[in-house]
């Protein structure tokens, strides 16, 4: 088993206020930030990680960072970049490395850009969600339409060539024009990277507990079908299930995660995937709750938990993944990536492939149409 590239993930867990689609370990902002403290925090959570896995870890770069959050641009440019400053002197980065932060453009202040891309972050993703005003009131954005155009405006003016629009469909009360008009406004703004998603109602959100009026599911696929179709015809390579970018553009760090790449995770509940040729593939999860993690980060406490993947699940864990790639996966990274062989996963490739839900030739395995409308159902399939 081949070592995979390196990522780094650094979890920021607090926002101006939790949304009600959310489910990610988001926590409304206090007062005053624990800038210095998180930062320290993070530090040694990584040093622990180093000291554990470190055979895992010697010689290999890291080929990209995500500051996901929560909203990770609540961190002042000093912040980001000591952040950044002390992964540097832990780990060797590719000089190429993509580093991308998460923005909201509600938080964006003037000059602020500018700072960011001092200390090396060379990538935004701007957390648009919708341009219809009401839309966006409606899931409890703090910004509006007219705030991502100043937003998107100011990051270009500060040299960001290079950054996402997130922009979800099938929302409250929304029809096929008004899911359209959005991907519209979205490319008004020529982004080189688009992740266009389904708003879906996760459990333990105020959504779920009280579920506003969302479109069908034949809608809802009439308005990917017809999003999909104008991104296409405006130059965007669909390369993922959710993701849509110009030539040369595609998202390095998500990319890794989709080839069951390795990757660090350090901050409050964040997720690590580490494996290779010294160990078979692990999990390893942080506390969540920010204020435990501020006083257990590099000690045994901080760890929620650290598990191999059994060897009978690497097959689902890699097409879970894998299989949300449009194109699919070289043949021969099922192998590279899990140490099993393909004669472990035949029957399972062959009753997907006598369903027409996946196309195995000798260069790459990929869904069909059909196998990417039942992509859960083919995943299944992999399950021990």
């Amino acid at each position: 088993m081949s070592a995979s590239p390196l990522a780094l993930y650094v979890h920021i867990p607090w926002c101006v206020r939790k949304c009600p689609y959310c489910d990610f370990n988001s926590h409304t902002a206090p007062a005053g930030l624990p800038e210095s403290a998180y930062v320290s925090a993070l530090m040694a959570d990584l040093d622990q990680d180093l000291r554990d896995y470190g055979e895992v870890l010697a010689g290999r770069s890291v080929v990209s960072v995500f500051f996901g959050g929560g909203t990770p641009s609540l961190f002042s440019a000093p912040a980001i970049g000591a952040i950044l400053d002390g992964a540097r002197q832990r780990l060797d980065f590719a000089d190429d490395a993509e580093i991308t932060l998460e923005t909201n453009p509600g938080t964006v202040e003037h000059g602020r850009f500018e700072d960011y891309r001092r200390t090396g972050v060379n990538r935004l993703s701007f957390g648009v969600q919708s341009f219809d005003d009401r839309k966006l009131a409606a899931l409890g954005r703090i910004h509006s339409a007219d705030e991502v155009r100043q937003a998107v405006r100011l990051g270009r003016a500060a040299g960001y060539d290079n950054f996402n629009l997130d922009l979800m469909y099938a929302l409250p009360q929304q029809d096929l024009a008004q899911a359209l008009a959005d991907v519209e406004q979205a490319l008004a703004l020529a982004p080189t990277h688009i992740s266009h998603y389904q708003l879906t109602l996760e459990p333990n959100t105020a959504f779920a507990r009280r579920p506003p009026p969302l479109p069908d599911d034949d809608l809802a696929w009439d308005m990917q079908e017809a999003c999909q179709q104008r991104l296409a015809t405006a130059g965007y390579d669909h390369y993922e299930t959710s993701a849509y970018a110009r030539p040369g553009f595609r998202s390095a760090h998500n990319v890794n995660y989709w080839q069951f790449g390795d990757y660090l995770g350090i901050g409050a509940g964040a997720h690590a995937k580490l494996g290779g040729s010294a160990a078979a593939p692990r999990r390893r999860w942080k506390v969540r709750a920010p204020n435990a993690y501020l006083v257990h980060a590099g000690t045994p406490r901080g760890i929620g938990g650290d598990d191999p993947i059994a060897g009978e699940q690497l097959p689902f864990e890699f097409m879970l993944n894998a299989l949300r790639l449009e194109h699919g996966y070289p043949r021969n990274l099922f192998a590279a990536r899990t140490g099993l062989d393909d004669a472990q996963i035949a029957g399972p490739m062959a009753e997907a492939q006598r369903r027409g839900w996946l196309v195995s030739d000798a260069d790459r395995v990929r869904p069909t149409d059909l196998g990417k409308r039942f992509l859960n159902d083919v995943i299944g399939l992999f399950l021990p």
